[in-house]
């Protein structure tokens, strides 16, 4: 991995923060809370789970084990009974503390192992490894949201809305870049 391709890693991470952000933007505050059974967890479950994962695996990063003696996983599980407002400062925080992590990893940082829960990582699977955790949660995310309105509003392509989506990219030159901007 280089510096190039983190950045780009970066600007994926952002997105989904993004899809998460307009998911706690749409939703109420008893939407946020609502689990669909005992076994399923809410949107604000979620955000602690994401927050708490984030906090422990990027504060000292290259130093420290991931998985920080202070974490309480079990209790990012349990009903979250704050406002809104709270939720969104948790959500913040978890993001503020990776990404500026992620900003601050230097090209001789590449290279270094890390470890969670006493398993080595490179720097590189370390990161690819988070991308798919906060990835499948935000995807919860979205889900739940979306059941919770019947005039959802898409957060990529919408629905019957493909041809003309792909019409337009095709009407363009093409060039080397991604979706992300």
């Amino acid at each position: 991995m280089t510096l190039k391709e983190l950045k780009f890693i970066h600007k994926l991470f952002e997105y989904y923060k993004g899809l998460g952000d307009a998911v706690l933007e749409r939703c109420t505050e008893a939407q946020l809370s609502f689990t669909i059974n005992r076994e399923s967890n809410s949107i604000a479950i979620i955000v602690k789970h994401l927050s708490g994962n984030m906090l422990s695996r990027w504060t000292d990063f290259l130093e420290s084990d991931g998985e920080k003696d202070w974490r309480d996983r079990d209790d990012e599980f349990e009903n979250f009974y704050g406002s809104k407002t709270e939720l969104a400062e948790i959500w913040e925080k978890g993001w503020r503390v990776f990404l500026n992590a992620l900003s601050e990893l230097k090209e001789e940082d590449i290279q270094k192992t890390v470890y969670i829960r006493n398993e080595g990582h490179s720097v590189p699977e370390a990161i690819q490894r988070q991308l798919a955790h906060y990835a499948y949660h935000v995807g919860q995310m979205v889900f739940l949201a979306k059941t919770y309105s019947d005039n959802w509003d898409s957060l990529s392509i919408p629905r019957n809305k493909s041809a003309d989506f792909n019409k337009e990219k095709f009407l363009k030159e093409k060039k080397k870049g991604t979706f992300l901007k």
